[in-house]
């Protein structure tokens, strides 16, 4: 079984707020090289 691993970081102005990470987590799963599978996003 393959896995990957990566830390993103993000700057947020306000203490909460919404930012749309699916480009990056896409991005992220390209890199991989992995062509099936899940993938978790934790914070």
């Amino acid at each position: 079984m393959k896995s990957y691993r990566q830390e993103l970081t993000f700057e947020i102005p306000a203490r909460r707020g919404y930012v749309n990470i699916t480009p990056r987590v896409e991005t992220c799963v390209h890199d991989s090289g992995i062509r099936e599978g899940l993938v978790l996003v934790s914070r």
